[in-house]
């Protein structure tokens, strides 16, 4: 995105001074029968800036991401609560773009809306507000800007209580017994059991057979183990889901009663608010949205009551500031090999139809001047099959190259991570900083341990970049992900760039020299694409690849030997 004509970005200790601030909020609690309502909810906006900031970025609880809105008056932003609550407070953490004047608003529909407390003469910073009010939506409308800005919020907290889904309703389904009509196990879906979607992984799912199960209807149901009252459901459809379906409870798995029903499912993430009381859940498809079955990456049943196991706690998003906790400067004398203690050598021959051998670290070493050097060289390995390599015609792997990983070394789950690179140029070559889910080291198969490529750039087209994910749900040539280039069109492989990723629970963000190049909404993915599937420990990547899929092969032009050269490697959390 162009830069505004103003400078926006904060420095470490400028969002160090806001975390501090904005725990100082603390001092002003909302009464202690309230919770925090807002976190993590739908929230939406007259406008936003840019994609960078939008609405959700003011309710996910990161005090260093913000929406921000276009520049008029009129503006607004709201938050959908889920149920009706009573609201005793609200929490503004302002960005320099503030307003003086702004209404703090509530609606049971999100149309008509009663205002239940006025500003005229705001300051900006962190504001506490009292109010007393009840809705299932809660807006701030904006009427005044304090600057020839928007309006723009690093936070947006409203408190208050709610007897309906929300804090108050936990997760019932979890690791309980599963039942379904029938279901798949082969080599497209390996024991695609009922079990698997109500194990909280994203990557497993259940599915009807393909012998027997392709047909109407198909159900799947849950036992909750005792009686519970049910208030939300979420369901994950793999692509092959329900456009006609109920949601049924029942107290015996026998007799069935409808507390939901559609004929319009849409697929992918569906969060459902419903009312009803059983031991048993079930999900009854009686039409498909494919020539497919019915399959489920995630059932979910939330509620009170019931016989829950407790599910694992969240990984803990970063701190803010982030603290260091992995760097690699390769400020060794010229000809070290990789520092051991951290990065260890992935020898063999690649995949996707690559040309290379990955050497035992014979093509890595330190240059004595600050930098690891991957170097790609044409050098035959007898013994070893590769493609038909087109300048040599030969099917003997006729490269050789390096690739390292930090596997048994060091993983993490969210964090910067961040690596200064310079690529090579020329046709074939493929230099790429990726991670890896760390269970693809205890036998999970790729993809579903899941892929985060943080830079891939290709040598017969250095003027663009790829960042991309990879799942069960979106992978290879279908990966989910996005191409950029460098101001006025400048070739990456001319100098060092920095790639950087900022990776929390709600999404990731990929920069390029500090620019932010491509950014995935954990919410938005799961409802257009498929499961998230980035919520566990994760290793680091480098190498340097000959040929592929993805590149193309390399002819005689293709300078060799090509180094790819990376200046440093660091990762905060």
């Amino acid at each position: 995105m162009p830069p505004r004509t103003r400078p926006k970005t904060r420095s470490v200790a400028a969002l160090a001074a806001l975390s501090l601030l904005l725990g100082l909020l603390v001092a002003l609690p909302a009464r202690a029968a309230d919770v925090l309502l807002s976190q993590g909810k739908t929230a939406t906006a007259s406008s936003s800036e840019n994609a960078v900031f939008g609405p959700a970025a003011a309710v996910d609880g990161d005090p260093g991401t913000r929406w921000s809105s276009a520049f008029g008056d009129p503006q607004w932003i709201r938050v959908d609560l889920g149920a009706t609550a009573t609201i005793s407070q609200v929490q503004l953490a302002w960005e320099a773009a503030y307003a003086t004047a702004f209404q703090i608003q509530t609606s049971a529909d999100g149309n008509t809306w009663t205002t239940v407390n006025s500003i005229t003469n705001g300051a900006g910073g962190n504001q506490t507000i009292n109010v007393s009010g009840t809705g299932r939506y809660v807006r701030l409308l904006g009427t005044q800007r304090a600057t020839q800005w928007g309006y723009s919020l690093w936070e947006f907290k409203v408190f208050g209580s709610t007897s309906g889904p929300g804090p108050s309703s936990g997760l019932l389904s979890y690791n309980k017994p599963g039942f379904a009509s029938t279901q798949q196990s082969d080599g497209n879906c390996w024991e695609c059991t009922p079990a698997r979607a109500f194990d909280l992984d994203p990557a497993s799912r259940w599915a009807t057979a393909t012998d027997s199960g392709w047909v109407d209807p198909g159900w799947i149901y849950v036992d909750l183990g005792a009686t519970a009252q049910i208030t939300k459901v979420v369901l994950q459809w793999d692509p092959a889901s329900a456009k006609s379906y109920q949601l049924q409870v029942s107290n015996d798995a026998s007799n069935w009663t409808t507390i939901y029903s559609t004929t319009n499912g849409p697929g992918f993430k569906e969060t459902l608010t419903v009312s009803g009381t059983g031991r048993y859940v079930r999900m009854y498809g009686t039409q498909r949205n494919t020539p497919y079955g019915y399959s489920l990456w995630e059932f979910q049943v939330y509620g009170t009551g019931g016989a829950p196991n407790t599910p694992p706690t969240p990984p803990a998003d970063p701190a803010n500031p982030p603290q260091l906790v992995f760097q690699d400067n390769f400020d060794t004398p010229a000809g070290t090999k990789p520092d051991a203690t951290k990065w260890r050598a992935d020898p063999g021959t690649g995949q996707n139809n690559e040309l290379q051998v990955y050497t035992n670290n014979d093509n890595i070493q330190t240059d004595g001047q600050g930098h690891l050097v991957i170097e790609a060289r044409r050098q035959e390995t007898p013994g070893t099959t590769c493609p038909i390599d087109p300048v040599s015609g030969k099917g003997t792997c006729q490269y050789t190259s390096g690739r390292i990983n930090t596997g048994t070394k060091f993983d993490t789950t969210y964090g910067k991570v961040e690596a200064r690179i310079k690529v090579p140029k020329g046709n074939g070559l493929w230099p790429a900083f990726w991670m890896m889910g760390s269970d693809f080291l205890t036998g999970r198969p790729w993809p579903y341990n899941g892929e985060i490529d943080i830079m891939e750039i290709l040598g017969r087209e250095t003027t663009k970049g790829y960042s991309t994910l990879h799942a069960p749900a979106y992978n290879g040539a279908g990966g989910y992900g996005g191409s950029y280039g460098l101001p006025g069109g400048a070739d990456f492989a001319n100098d060092f760039h920095t790639w950087t990723m900022l990776w929390n629970s709600t999404g990731i963000t990929y920069q390029v020299d500090g620019t932010t190049v491509f950014t995935v909404d954990k919410a938005q993915l799961e409802a257009t694409r498929g499961p998230w599937i980035y919520d566990h420990p994760f290793y680091l990547i480098l190498n340097l690849a000959v040929g592929g899929d993805f590149p193309g092969p390399p002819n005689a032009q293709t300078p060799f030997p090509a180094r790819m050269l990376v200046d440093y490697v660091r990762v905060y959390h």
